[in-house]
């Protein structure tokens, strides 16, 4: 499934870097693309959104808003 965050605080790829080790700690596989200028962090993976926003929350950043997107397999799913 992937799961879109809105997130304060990244500036920099140093963020982008320390976001997505943050997520990959929970789930190795996850697919994680960060767009810096729009603060969104788009997720693919099996874990749940809260577990994800937690490992976000802890790396220092700031969740704003979450978005479930589609099963992965689904039309229309970001890849």
């Amino acid at each position: 499934m992937t799961i879109e965050f809105q997130v304060e605080g990244m500036s920099c790829q140093h963020c982008v870097t320390a976001v997505t080790n943050a997520i990959r700690e929970h789930d190795s596989g996850a697919q994680v693309r960060v767009d810096l200028a729009s603060g969104r962090v788009a997720v693919e993976s099996a874990q749940p959104a809260e577990t994800l926003k937690a490992a976000i929350d802890e790396a220092g950043y700031t969740v704003t808003g979450i978005t479930s997107g589609t099963a992965s397999g689904s039309p229309g799913a970001a890849r």
